[in-house]
C-alpha cells in the first residue's frame, strides 16, 4: 500500500514549517531508534510537502514544535488541547510528541484546517485546528 493510500485519498492541506524545527524533525528521523516506528513514513512525507520557511517569518497561528493546539477529531467529536514537542519532552498529559501520529497530523495546521489521518493499526482520524498559542 502506497504511503498517499494509507492517508487516504483525500488531498491533504497545505502545512507551514520553520527551517529550524524542519532540520530538528529530519535529525529525529535519522535516529535508528525511531525509524522503525509506526507512522513515521507518513511523518516523512508530510516534511516533504511541507512549505519550509525561515523562523523569523513563521505565522504564529500555525503548530510548530511547542505550540500549544486546541483541535477536535471529527470523528468520536472530541476536543483536546495539546502541547506539540519533542519525543523527549512527552511525559506530560498535555503534551503530544511529533512522532505519534497525532502529533505528526497537526504539525503545521492553522486553525480552520482539518486533515484525515490513519493511525496505525486503529482507525482514521480526521484533526481540525480550533486554535493554536505558540510557543512561549
Amino acid at each position: 500500500m502506497s504511503q498517499q493510500a494509507s492517508q487516504q485519498t483525500a488531498i491533504p492541506p497545505p502545512i507551514t514549517v520553520s527551517v529550524a524545527d524542519f532540520q530538528k524533525i529530519e535529525a529525529l528521523l535519522d535516529m535508528p531508534a525511531y525509524r522503525k516506528l509506526p507512522g513515521i513514513a507518513a511523518l516523512q512525507s508530510e516534511l516533504d510537502r511541507a512549505n519550509v520557511v525561515d523562523v523569523a517569518d513563521m505565522p504564529a497561528d500555525v503548530v510548530a514544535m511547542h505550540s500549544t493546539v486546541r483541535f477536535i477529531d471529527d470523528v468520536s467529536k472530541q476536543e483536546f488541547s495539546l502541547t506539540l514537542v519533542y519525543p523527549q519532552e512527552a511525559g506530560s498529559p498535555d503534551a503530544v510528541s511529533v512522532l505519534a501520529p497525532v502529533g505528526s497530523a497537526l504539525l503545521g495546521l492553522s486553525p480552520g484546517q482539518t486533515i484525515a489521518w490513519q493511525v496505525p493499526g486503529v482507525r482514521s482520524l480526521s484533526l481540525r485546528v480550533l486554535s493554536v498559542q505558540p510557543p512561549a
